[in-house]
C-alpha cells in the first residue's frame, strides 16, 4: 500500500492519517496530527518548516522513504514525541536540539519572547535574566536571542539537561551571552540578580501525571511533577525570587492548571494572570516588590510544604 506514495505531501497525508487512527496525543509543540506530520517528515528529510508549498510535490528517494515510513510507524507504536524520533524541535522560531534528556520546549512563554514580554518590560531596562528550571535551555536561549544586550543565565539541577542545555547554547551561537548553572533553584546563585527571572518548572501533579498519555512517560518525570498540587517547586521560587531580582525586578512563572490551586493557597498575592492569543494559560508576573510586601504568607505556605 505504501508503494504508492512517493511525494512529500504523501508522506505528510499518510502520517497524519496513521496518527489519527491511533488516536495518538498532541501535546509536544503540536495541537493536530497534520502539524506532527508535518515536522516528522520534514526535519526527517532535513528540510525547514516554512519550506516552500511548491516543494511539497518532491518525490522521495527510496532511502528517504524507508527512514520516513520507520519514523511514522515509530510514532504510533512506541508513542515517542516527533521531537525525539528526529532530535529537533522548535520553539519561538528557533531550532533546538530534543531528546529524552529533556521534557520538549513547549511553552506559552515562547508568545511572550517574541512579542518582547510587551507590556511587561515596557519601560524597564534589563542587562541580566535569569530562566529558572530550564531544561534544554530553550526560554533561556530564545530570549538572548531575541535580546542581544542581555545576559541570560540558564538553571536546572539535572546533569542531563544541562548537558543538552549547553548544546543548545553552542547551537544557537550565544556561548558569550548565556551561561549554564547548575544548581537547585537559587541556591547556587548566591549574590546574583536579575531585572526578570522568567521559569517554567516542573506543576504537574500526582494524580495528573499518573493520567498521562504515554507520550509524556518518555520524558523525564523530575522535570513534569511537582508534589499533590503542584506546587512545590513553585511555593520555593516565590519565598526565595526577590532576593536575586531587583528593586523593578519582574517573576515570571508558568504553573499550568495548578493556577487554581496557587490562587486558593495565596489568595492575598496579586498575582497577574497573563493573557496570551489563545487566552489564559496559567502563566503569571509579580513584582519584587509585591513579593517583599507578601513574603510573610508566601514565607508561611512555603515552610509549611517543606514540613510535610
Amino acid at each position: 500500500m505504501t508503494a504508492e506514495l512517493a511525494s512529500i505531501i504523501d508522506f505528510i497525508r499518510y502520517g497524519a492519517s496513521r496518527f489519527s487512527a491511533a488516536g495518538l496525543t498532541f501535546g509536544h509543540s503540536h495541537d493536530n496530527p497534520i502539524d506532527e506530520a508535518t515536522h516528522l517528515v520534514l526535519a526527517s528529510l532535513h528540510l525547514p518548516p516554512d519550506i516552500p508549498p511548491a516543494y511539497g510535490a518532491s518525490k522521495l528517494t527510496a532511502e528517504e522513504r524507508v527512514r520516513v515510513l520507520n519514523l511514522i510507524e515509530r510514532r504510533v507504536n512506541e508513542r515517542l514525541p516527533v521531537a525525539y524520533l528526529v532530535g529537533e524541535t522548535w520553539f519561538a522560531g528557533l531550532k533546538f536540539k530534543s531528546d529524552r534528556r529533556a521534557l520538549v520546549p513547549r511553552s506559552p512563554i515562547a508568545e511572550l519572547i517574541e512579542s518582547g514580554f510587551t507590556p511587561w518590560l515596557d519601560g524597564r531596562h534589563v542587562e541580566r535574566a535569569l530562566d529558572l528550571c530550564t531544561g534544554s535551555g530553550c526560554i533561556g536561549i530564545a530570549m538572548a536571542e531575541y535580546n542581544p544586550h542581555w545576559h541570560v543565565d540558564i538553571v536546572d539541577i539535572s546533569d542531563d539537561a544541562l548537558s543538552l542545555a549547553r548544546e543548545n547554547v553552542a547551537f544557537q551561537h550565544v556561548v558569550d551571552r548565556v551561561d549554564v548553572v547548575r544548581s537547585d533553584l537559587f541556591a547556587g546563585l548566591k549574590g546574583r540578580k536579575y531585572d526578570l527571572i522568567v521559569s517554567n518548572p516542573p506543576y504537574v501533579t500526582e494524580d495528573e501525571y499518573a493520567a498521562l498519555p504515554g507520550e509524556y512517560s518518555h520524558e523525564p518525570k523530575l522535570g513534569l511533577t511537582s508534589g499533590e498540587d503542584g506546587l512545590d517547586i513553585c511555593l520555593r521560587m516565590l519565598d526565595e525570587a526577590a532576593e536575586h531580582l531587583t528593586a523593578d525586578g519582574l517573576l515570571i512563572v508558568e504553573v499550568g492548571e495548578s493556577e487554581h490551586a496557587l490562587n486558593a493557597l495565596l489568595p492575598e498575592v496579586p498575582f497577574v494572570w497573563i493573557e496570551f492569543k489563545v487566552g489564559p494559560m496559567g502563566v503569571f508576573a509579580l513584582e519584587r516588590r509585591e513579593l517583599i510586601e507578601h513574603a510573610d504568607a508566601i514565607r508561611a505556605a512555603a515552610t509549611a510544604r517543606r514540613a510535610r
